[in-house]
């Protein structure tokens, strides 16, 4: 069920219902740059019960918030509205990942909250580059959100 113990902020948050991308998720964090331990719950429910105990018991928030669009319950995008309300993941990045992604739901997610939005990677090889190519953008520092990104202009 759901995995309480924890140290520090070191935590990504999977709401994903399915088993078999869970269990790709756990294997590409295991390989994830840093000492980085998953939480997975099925659903929204699930998810918000984890970060009410969460803050309950005194640790931080996770570091990253993985969505999958396509919930029961809740659908990811009410699940986003529902955490980009709470003031305290003000400054966790969340990505959400679709196998389906419509247009309409692109958009909506970005004005909703979402920091990224991401076809559904299939595999473990894609899982992977996710978590690195995220790792890469700072999202799995302490200081998340909060990382200048250096950009450049074309010369």
């Amino acid at each position: 069920m759901l995995a309480m113990l924890r140290q520090a902020n070191d935590t990504i948050l999977l709401v994903e219902d399915g088993e078999a991308e869970v269990l790709l998720v756990q294997q590409a964090v295991a390989g994830c740059p840093g000492d980085m331990h998953l939480v997975a719950v099925k659903d929204s429910g699930e998810a918000l019960q984890w970060l009410t105990e969460t803050t309950e018991r005194g640790y931080p928030m996770p570091r990253l918030i993985l969505l999958d669009l396509k919930l029961p319950k809740l659908v990811g995008l009410a699940v986003l509205r529902t955490l980009r309300l709470d003031a305290r993941l003000q400054d966790v990045p969340i990505v959400v990942f679709s196998e389906l992604h419509e247009p309409p739901d692109v958009v909506l997610s970005y004005q909703i909250g979402a920091n990224s939005f991401v076809n559904k990677p299939s595999n473990l090889e894609d899982f992977t580059r996710l978590l690195n190519d995220l790792a890469d953008m700072g999202w799995l520092k302490a200081d998340g959100l909060h990382r200048k990104i250096e950009q450049s202009l074309p010369q």
